[in-house]
């Protein structure tokens, strides 16, 4: 964790341009674009939604066997983009940084926060594996559901969060004629010191 001011300050520019964003009609201000790669360095990317931020970094959930579980346990490091189109001619807030999985009481208590249907989906699902068909996903959904009739839904032992701990953040602005201003902020990996620098568009 990090309370360095230029650190704080990329943060607060977060959340600052977050709420913006949901002020302004942005359909999910938490969607976020995550780019992992195996261990090969060979990359996918996918949207997911943020469900925790603070000065340890950003959280988001999933199941650790499909795809970017996988990428991520091999190769703990991931980008994350937010794309806000609608705040003045649009912003961009970027994420990199090295990746772990949050702990068993943080992971709990999310889950227990859950809809019941997702909470069911999330037992019944085999994350990014092949799928008959839907009327299977459905009968597996039913099946969980009749297993926890009436009681609590646990978390499965296989789904967690991962935290991304920024070491490189960068706050971009749209400007007109492709000029934009874009804000780097950098983490040096052995002072731990951070220093903020004016990209060229």
């Amino acid at each position: 964790m990090s309370s360095h001011p230029l650190y704080l300050e990329a943060l607060a520019a977060f959340d600052r341009l977050q709420a913006e964003a949901a002020a302004v009609g942005e359909p999910d201000s938490t969607a976020m674009y995550v780019a992992t790669a195996d261990a090969q360095g060979i990359p996918s990317l996918r949207t997911v939604l943020l469900k925790a931020h603070d000065e340890r970094g950003f959280v988001f959930y999933t199941h650790l066997d499909g795809r970017k579980g996988r990428e991520l346990i091999a190769n703990p490091h991931a980008a994350l983009l937010f794309h806000w189109p609608r705040i003045g001619l649009g912003v961009q807030y970027r994420v990199e940084g090295r990746v772990s999985v949050v702990s068993d009481a943080e992971a709990d208590a999310y889950f227990a926060s859950r809809p019941r249907g997702s909470q069911i989906g999330a037992w019944a699902s085999h994350q990014s594996e092949p799928l008959a068909s839907r009327e299977a996903f459905d009968e597996a959904c039913s099946e969980v559901e009749s297993r926890f009739d009436g009681m609590d839904v646990p978390r499965p032992p296989r789904w967690t969060g991962f935290r991304i701990e920024p070491n490189a953040i960068e706050v971009w602005y749209a400007g007109e004629f492709r000029l934009h201003e874009r804000w780097h902020y950098v983490r040096d990996a052995n002072s731990g010191d951070w220093s903020k620098t004016l990209l060229f568009p």
